[in-house]
């Protein structure tokens, strides 16, 4: 907070009186500077309360108000003068000079010297230093029992508070880990242009009056995410030491949670390992299946283990399905339980994340597997599937065959020929015959067991299958028409109502 000329004319412990320009008393002082030069202007910065006995004033009314001018030209905030020493009264120029350009003058009467009025704008800033340090320290020592108490969340809630502004954890993705307050800012998207480059240290970003700092959370040579503090006014020191404090205690926040990431993955390791080689059923903590086995070729598979489980992060988030994935070290393989997913394959991102670090795998295999009674031979065939790159061996058997060697013409073709009326029935009147056909297909033409799968009721599924009965013009008691069906819809991927693509 800064002292104004006002203030100085309110000190009790000082005579000091405001003889013209009131308008200005709110000007804050940055410094309190005596002179009696005659122009004084190359001397000043800006800021200043010029104190004076009025031996450089002039001596005609001319020069008394040019020396007014160019004291105010020069950001001057208040013009004091001594009584009674030099002058006995301010001359009346300069007075209506004052009161034309709202530049307060000032009458120091009494007994008080000069350096009493240096001394108050001194001990006010000294006193308001030592508030801003005070209010630092409260700050960091609040932002540290908040982290031990509630994690990021209230390290950047305190954070926040002190600042006046509002905060953004980003993880190493630049998704947003946590708010405050809770909610996605509009300045978020300049932040995550910023973050395309991957900076470290500390980066400053205007966002018209405001300021954005962009701090790295990590140790060198690694990234685990990104502090975003958004400031309403132009950053200080001390706001640059609170951000970088917060980001200190993040920082040890998120190397805590990798290091019991890591210990979390390695101390179920042993169990995913005995379920490979026991008869008797192992109790396991994986996705729900079915899964992906995924087997990653690596002269280190144990050193390895480590940065697939911060891979992990990457790949499916810092949620829940990611900290069950299951992740062994085997002969001369790491191998991992994944939640099965449609193209791009789980298996394959992770692959794709690690071959770019280095110590990466150089191929790896995968195979789908139902439950915990297929995991032996689905690591069996991933193992073998291990030779160059990525290669999924369910991709490869006899359909997977057949799909590559149809031309994308004739797949389009053939698509049209049997699935065109349907698909142009879908999108005029917003239904899902199509998709209800590959469900019903897939449940072995079984009316009560699709129902179910789609979550309707048997009368609303066998009007559906009416109706699409009715639009292609055929029967699906023929077994022609559901292999041409089967066909078209396993030939192409297509998109679900859930958002999520049948192949």
């Amino acid at each position: 907070m800064t002292i104004t000329v006002g203030d100085i004319t309110a000190d009790p412990r000082l005579e000091v009186r405001a003889a013209a320009g009131h308008a200005g008393l709110g000007r804050s002082i940055r410094w309190a500077h005596v002179t009696e030069l005659h122009d004084p202007v190359r001397w000043l910065r800006g800021g200043e309360l010029v104190l004076t006995v009025g031996l450089g004033l002039g001596s005609d009314a001319r020069s008394r108000r040019a020396y007014v001018r160019r004291l105010h030209g020069a950001g001057c905030v208040g013009l004091a003068f001594a009584i009674d020493v030099w002058l006995r009264e301010i001359p009346p120029e300069v007075l209506e000079e004052g009161d034309s350009l709202g530049l307060p003058v000032l009458r120091v009467e009494g007994k008080t010297p000069f350096i009493a009025v240096v001394e108050a704008v001194a001990d006010h800033y000294a006193a308001e230093r030592t508030r801003e340090q005070h209010r630092l320290l409260t700050a960091q020592d609040a932002m540290a029992r908040a982290s031990l108490r509630s994690g990021p969340a209230g390290v950047m809630g305190e954070l926040s508070t002190a600042t006046a502004g509002a905060s953004l954890l980003l993880d190493r993705n630049g998704m947003t880990s946590v708010a405050v307050p809770d909610a996605e800012p509009p300045w978020h998207a300049a932040v995550r242009s910023a973050l395309v480059g991957r900076p470290r240290g500390m980066t400053v970003l205007a966002d018209g009056h405001a300021t954005v700092l962009l701090q790295t959370l990590g140790p060198a040579g690694r990234t685990l995410g990104w502090l975003a503090l958004h400031c309403p006014s132009p950053v200080t020191p001390h706001v640059r030491m609170l951000a970088n404090h917060a980001a200190s205690l993040l920082a040890v926040e998120l190397l805590h949670s990798r290091d019991a990431r890591r210990a979390l993955y390695r101390e179920r390791a042993p169990l995913l390992r005995a379920a490979m080689t026991r008869h008797s059923r192992i109790p396991l903590t994986l996705p729900v299946p079915p899964w992906e086995v995924l087997c990653l070729r690596s002269p280190d598979p144990d050193a390895l283990l480590d940065h697939a489980a911060d891979a992990l992060v990457d790949v499916l988030g810092d949620t829940e399905v990611a900290r069950r994935v299951g992740l062994a070290a085997l002969d001369d393989v790491l191998l991992a339980v994944l939640p099965a997913s449609s193209r791009p394959h789980t298996g394959e991102r992770l692959f794709a994340v690690l071959a770019a670090g280095a110590g990466g795998p150089s191929a790896a295999g995968a195979c789908g597997a139902r439950g915990p009674d297929d995991l032996p031979s689905a690591v069996d065939r991933a193992q073998n599937a291990a030779v160059e790159g990525y290669r999924h061996v369910d991709e490869t058997d006899a359909w997977a065959l057949l799909r590559s060697s149809v031309p994308t013409e004739g797949a389009r073709a053939f698509d049209q020929a049997v699935l065109g009326p349907l698909r142009d029935h879908d999108e005029r009147n917003a239904t899902e015959l199509a998709h209800t056909l590959r469900h019903y297909l897939d449940n072995s033409a079984q009316v009560e067991a699709t129902a179910r799968d789609l979550g309707v009721h048997r009368n609303t599924m066998r009007s559906r299958l009416r109706i699409a009965e009715r639009v292609m013009g055929r029967s699906l008691d023929d077994p022609r028409t559901r292999l041409e069906l089967w066909t078209a819809l396993s030939l192409e991927p297509m998109p679900c109502h859930d958002g999520t693509w049948h192949t």
